[in-house]
């Protein structure tokens, strides 16, 4: 069966690859900002559907992963992704020295109907200088980024702590994502290359 990952972001590519896994990329053409829903939890459950859903009308002979990723800061203010680097600024000033919630929700739709799930995690930012801010801000790396960083590469300098999946927090829970494929019907091992 062929799989699709419904999403354009490199850091999922990454993770995906690293399963061995024969994939093809096919980013889905939902509009984010037309979803009404407010809890992000739920909000990010939403968008993975909505997602893997918009995909697989295209390919419905393929196994679809929509993903979404939403970071909610310590004071529960949602924070999407940033329209620009003041918005990408205050967001981090948000969440400095403090622990931010992060969602990253799964939809599987494989040969045995959709499967879906969310792990969350909790990230604990370490107190962060202007001088961090605007070093972080000059990386570009915070650009289509929830919350306005990333756990991998040069973001883990900002990171004291993390509590919970690792993978999920850059935006595709592993071990979530192969549950969620066995019980879609998509058995890894007889797509590993």
């Amino acid at each position: 069966m062929r799989i699709i990952l419904a999403s354009a972001s490199p850091q999922r590519r990454e993770l995906l690859q690293g399963l061995g896994l024969s994939f093809e990329v096919m980013p889905s053409s939902v509009d984010e900002s037309a979803c009404a829903e407010k809890d992000p939890a739920v909000r990010a459950s939403v968008l993975a559907r909505l997602k893997a859903e918009d995909v697989h009308a295209l390919h419905p002979d393929a196994c679809v992963i929509g993903c979404d990723t939403l970071v909610v800061s310590a004071d529960g203010t949602l924070l999407e992704k940033p329209v620009d680097a003041a918005d990408a600024e205050r967001m981090l000033r948000l969440q400095s020295g403090n622990i931010s919630t992060v969602h990253s929700a799964l939809c599987v739709i494989g040969s045995d109907g959709i499967q879906d799930g969310i792990s969350s995690s909790h990230v604990r930012f370490k107190k962060l200088s202007e001088e961090d801010v605007v070093w972080w801000i000059s990386t570009g790396q915070w650009k289509d980024r929830s919350g306005a960083f990333q756990i991998d590469g040069r973001g883990q300098l900002m990171i004291e702590k993390i509590e919970g999946d690792w993978t999920g927090v850059v935006g595709l829970p592993v071990y979530l994502l192969g549950e969620l494929m066995k019980k879609a019907g998509v058995r890894i091992d007889v797509v590993l290359l």
